[in-house]
């Protein structure tokens, strides 16, 4: 995991939208990078609407929220339209960007063996570094925890 203090590596990715989106667009801006498995599971849909619920609050503290996943963009589209999602969510297929922030790799689930998205969180500072980690998230009230802890 990458560490407090650390420079979070940049990138670009595109949204639900296909447009293109860098952390260095949020220069200046402390943001919530989450990275979660899947749209439009249990566990990822509570804990996007968690950070929707809380939209207003994030929005007041001045920090934007992006979701990552290795969803295609059509998934990321479907899902920000059926939650209301207010926030952009990022399609990272390769897991490349995921990879970079040790949030991507080997998984097991029903005795199948496959590579995907790990559930963390990062805080990043206005001045592009690490300021806070949340490995392993539990989604219940983990957009609570975040503005808790800014």
């Amino acid at each position: 995991m990458l560490s407090d203090g650390e420079t979070a590596p940049d990138f670009e990715l595109p949204d639900q939208s296909g447009e293109p989106v860098a952390l260095s667009d949020y220069e200046g801006r402390r943001v919530v990078l989450y990275f979660y498995p899947r749209a439009d599971t249990p566990g990822c849909t509570t804990e996007a609407c968690g950070f929707r619920d809380e939209w207003d609050a994030f929005e007041d503290c001045d920090v934007a929220v992006l979701g990552v996943s290795d969803d295609p963009v059509g998934d990321l589209a479907d899902f920000a339209d059926d939650y209301d999602l207010p926030f952009r969510l990022l399609s990272d297929e390769d897991g490349e960007v995921a990879s970079q922030y040790d949030s991507y790799g080997e998984k097991n689930m029903f005795g199948n063996t496959f590579d995907g998205v790990f559930r963390n969180t990062y805080v990043i500072g206005p001045d592009g570094t690490v300021e806070a980690v949340y490995e392993g998230v539990d989604p219940e009230g983990h957009a609570e925890e975040i503005l808790g802890d800014l």
